[in-house]
């Protein structure tokens, strides 16, 4: 019957968002919120993909920039501007959860496993070893399936949760403490 076809056509949720002029998507079991753009502390001596850490609920989470991650003209903050907050290596003991800027969240959609065509292989620009695949939305939107996991190395991933797990000192903490050392130093 067609109803137990149907049944078994295998389909996974994907949050669809746009670096620069293209869309992209990411499985959305790997997005725990959607952040509007907020002051983004800077961390000396990170690396360049690094845009720094923001305090949410207590957690320092690292931030990428995704333009400089996939060697793309620099990011223009805009009031479209989305922190996409993502856990990453959830099969290791410590999940890493971090911060993906992008320019614009656009929607969720289902997509098919049948609809998702094999990844580019030719060109560098968004380095198609980081794409899963592709999906042809309509006849002229192509949005690209994004692996985070892909497109951080190791060495990433792991130079960010020392960053996430050494920085634990939040903004408000570190002006209470100035604001004690001044008073101590007055007396």
């Amino acid at each position: 019957m067609n109803n137990k076809k149907a049944k078994k056509q295998k389909s996974d949720s994907y949050l669809v968002f746009n670096l620069q002029d293209e869309a992209f998507a990411i499985n959305v079991g790997k997005v725990l919120s959607i952040l509007e753009m907020q002051k983004v502390t800077t961390v000396p001596e990170s690396p360049d993909y690094m845009k720094g850490v923001i305090n949410l609920r207590g957690n320092v989470i690292p931030i990428i920039d995704s333009h400089v991650k996939f060697n793309l003209e620099p990011i223009s903050i805009s009031m479209k501007t989305n922190i996409l907050v993502l856990e990453i290596g959830r099969q290791k003991k410590k999940a890493l959860k971090l911060g993906f800027l992008v320019d614009k969240v656009n929607e969720v959609i289902q997509i098919p496993d049948k609809k998702i065509l094999p990844p580019p292989g030719i060109g560098d620009i968004y380095q198609s070893r980081y794409i899963t695949g592709v999906f042809q939305k309509d006849k002229n939107t192509f949005i690209m399936l994004l692996d985070i996991e892909k497109a951080l190395s190791i060495k990433e991933i792991t130079s960010l949760k020392e960053v996430a797990e050494n920085k634990n000192v939040t903004d408000d903490e570190k002006e209470k403490k100035e604001k004690l050392t001044e008073i101590e130093n007055a007396t």
